[in-house]
């Protein structure tokens, strides 16, 4: 993934923030890439898993009556709920947040949609609450705006384009 400057954090977190500041105050000294080996990739599919079959989805109106509101689910959850559940547990297996990190995309349908990005050596991929599936960021259908700076849980960076898009006219 390709980063650009800061950019602004999403209300949702920025309320989570103000509610769980220990969640937003970390400094990653080590922001060195995730080593991934088979049996990292066998734990990162069974957290994929295990959250999207334990939460059910409701949208935040339902289960806090509010429009966006980020939290921890215990049995309900919208996107960016099921990212903090996978986040945390993975960190507690020894992932540092410099490689677990909450990124906003938008969904082919122009939805506003959260996935948590694992970087590691073999490139970034993608834990989604839409599919059990975890494939590398490329080959996914979304477009991505942002995520969370591997060097600071509380600052955000827009993710650029992708630059290999080819352009060409013919006379």
């Amino acid at each position: 993934m390709r980063i650009g400057g800061l950019s602004s954090q999403p209300i949702g977190h920025y309320e989570f923030c103000k509610r769980m500041p220990q969640e937003c105050s970390i400094h990653n000294k080590d922001t060195a890439p995730l080593k991934l080996t088979h049996d990292m990739w066998e734990h990162l599919l069974t957290v994929n898993a295990s959250v999207n079959e334990r939460i059910k989805p409701l949208t935040d109106k339902e289960i806090y009556g509010k429009e966006e509101y980020w939290a921890y689910p215990t049995l309900f959850g919208d996107c960016e709920d099921y990212v903090l559940l996978k986040r945390r547990e993975l960190n507690e297996a020894g992932i540092s947040l410099a490689n677990l990190l909450i990124t906003v995309v938008r969904k082919r349908d122009g939805e506003g949609h959260a996935v948590l990005t694992v970087r590691t050596d073999r490139g970034d991929f993608i834990l989604d609450n839409l599919t059990d599936e975890v494939k590398n960021w490329q080959e996914t259908n979304y477009t991505y705006l942002k995520r969370q700076a591997v060097n600071y849980t509380g600052r955000w960076v827009s993710i650029e384009a992708p630059s290999n898009l080819l352009v060409g006219s013919v006379q």
